[in-house]
């Protein structure tokens, strides 16, 4: 019997506990492999979903579906927590103490948390769109939000979704202009480097469009600390913005499992950027945000990852040499308002080149967040 375990059941896990259950289907109803999906909730979050739900467009509902409902039946689903890797044994512990998982081949889609305590004061202060509970707040503060300073700040990279800062700004500009307030709304975004954006190209495609806009922009802005009383944030380099409701991009960490295991610093698996196989142990993978490459956390990576690693994993199983290469494939839309929106396509070689926005694309970002739960599912 082989064993193969996947820990993670966001994007990457899922798809990828669907692909090998199909790639490997005469093994696995034979009884000769057998697929693990472990994750520690038993609802599957779509994380794209939050941007919508402070403007009202979405409800945080919208963003989960019962995991059950994404896996394909032959794949064991496992609703615990892996609290130890053990990879010289090839082992993991479960957090309920039960006896612990052995594993032939395994995979981590651990993904990535937020950590907004790592900066005083933004806990209390700021409001993000990361996650359920933070989306609906940001909600219900932009609804009794009538004129004042809106500062959107990230405080660091990587993030996940690294054009989400840029959506919000750009959406948030849009939709105070339908209230009829934005003549009372200041809104200063701000970037930890010296540009607008990780990405030049991208950056270049901000700036003409956040001028048009009177959306004040602050660059190499490091956030180090935020004054709630005073609504002020400042910054290593000793700059100071006054705010009447601050929008952060939190610092973002990965799993504490993955340091904690020696596979990689910060929670970010040290992996091959082209096989995705971990530097530091064998038979192990690692995908999506939590494998430490040179690409977006963004979940089109996590996609493309699941095809790679599933690939890899059959050819293992069967004895054959893996072929399968990741080669950085990345697909982000962006919106650039309420009703428009543009694209980047890029990899490891290739920069992104983003379009003018439109109507179209916009209609094609809101289509696939609908047909995402059939990508989970595998089917597309």
């Amino acid at each position: 019997m082989t064993r193969i375990v996947i820990v993670g059941g966001g994007t990457g896990g899922t798809v990828l506990a669907n692909r090998l259950v199909e790639n490997l289907d005469h093994e696995v109803e034979a009884g000769e492999v057998e697929v693990t999906l472990v994750n520690d909730s038993p609802d599957h979050v779509y994380k794209p979903t939050f941007l919508y739900v402070p403007f009202g467009k979405k409800t945080t509902d919208d963003a989960v579906r019962p995991l059950a409902d994404l896996v394909d039946r032959r794949v064991d689903l496992e609703i615990n927590r892996v609290v130890d890797i053990d990879t010289d044994a090839k082992a993991v512990e479960l957090q309920d103490g039960r006896d612990t998982l052995s594993y032939d081949h395994l995979v981590l889609a651990t993904g990535a948390k937020l950590v907004p305590d790592e900066i005083p004061g933004l806990v209390e202060g700021g409001h993000h769109f990361y996650g359920a509970e933070g989306a609906e707040q940001l909600r219900d503060a932009l609804a009794d939000f009538d004129g004042g300073h809106l500062v959107l700040t990230v405080v660091g990279v990587p993030h996940m979704c690294p054009a989400a800062p840029v959506e919000f700004t750009l959406m948030a500009d849009e939709w105070f202009r339908q209230r009829g307030i934005r003549d009372e709304v200041e809104i200063t975004y701000t970037y930890p480097i010296m540009r607008l954006h990780g990405l030049e190209s991208v950056s270049n495609w901000m700036e003409p469009r956040f001028e048009a806009r009177d959306i004040h922009t602050e660059t190499f802005f490091n956030a180090e600390a935020v004054d709630p009383e005073a609504g002020v944030i400042s910054s290593m380099e000793g700059e100071e913005l006054d705010y009447d409701l601050l929008v952060a991009i939190p610092p973002h960490a990965g799993d504490d499992l993955i340091a904690d295991s020696g596979l990689g610093e910060d929670g970010w698996v040290a992996v091959d950027r082209h096989t995705l196989e971990a530097d530091h142990a064998e038979d192990v993978y690692a995908m999506g945000d939590a494998a430490d490459v040179p690409t977006s956390k963004a979940g089109s990576v996590a996609h493309y990852e699941a095809d790679v690693v599933a690939d890899r994993i059959a050819s293992e199983v069967r004895g054959q040499l893996p072929t399968a290469t990741f080669d950085g494939k990345t697909v982000c839309f962006i919106e650039a308002g309420m009703d428009e929106a543009t694209f980047v396509e890029f990899d490891y070689e290739h920069s992104p080149d983003p379009r003018d926005e439109s109507r179209p694309v916009h209609w094609a970002k809101l289509a696939y967040n609908e047909s995402y739960w059939l990508t989970a599912r595998g089917l597309l």
